[in-house]
């Protein structure tokens, strides 16, 4: 009885200092990764406006081939929306594209319904560097409230980790064509 004791105080003493470190952390967290893709700047974008593109180096989408996916619109305009829905651990939400800025950004809004509720901002960039060259930025912001903020300790280094996978993927796609 006296260990189950020890284990409980020491369980909620645990609890307890998370809940505390969780009041000195930031709810925001933004990331950006990116790339030097070989390519001419037109097209590189001409390629990442379409959403429906992301299936051949997006790693989230790669995650699960079984994902069931459904769209809404037209490809490559503002109000483009990609939903999905994984058995595995892809959860589920969608991906709306909400501007363009022809030939530089897609923005998008990601709403996140499992396994987490959430909404995300995401946006892909493209900055000419030469005639044959293009720097290719993804970055995604959003917000974790209290306590869950304390995830915003690991998860942009492993969501910066899963784009720069992805920005090597698109690199790599656009560089064979």
């Amino acid at each position: 009885m006296k260990i189950l004791k020890r284990l409980l105080i020491g369980l909620l003493s645990l609890v307890a200092l998370l809940l505390i470190v969780a009041l000195f952390i930031s709810k925001d967290y933004r990331i950006e990764r990116e790339i030097i893709v070989n390519k001419p700047k037109n097209d590189v974008f001409s390629y990442i406006r379409y959403t429906k593109n992301q299936d051949h180096f997006n790693k989230w989408i790669q995650s699960d081939p079984q994902m069931a996916k459904a769209f809404r619109g037209e490809d490559g305009t503002v109000g483009f929306v990609y939903a999905w829905n994984s058995k595995g651990s892809g959860g589920q939400g969608e991906q709306e594209i909400s501007n363009i800025s022809e030939g530089k950004r897609v923005d998008y809004t990601i709403r996140f319904i499992r396994p987490i509720e959430g909404n995300a901002s995401l946006w892909i960039t493209t900055d000419a560097l030469a005639a044959n060259q293009t720097k290719v930025t993804w970055g995604m912001q959003s917000r974790n409230p209290y306590p869950m903020n304390l995830f915003n300790l690991f998860v942009p280094k492993m969501l910066g980790n899963d784009l720069q996978t992805s920005l090597g993927n698109l690199k790599s796609i656009l560089e064979k064509q």
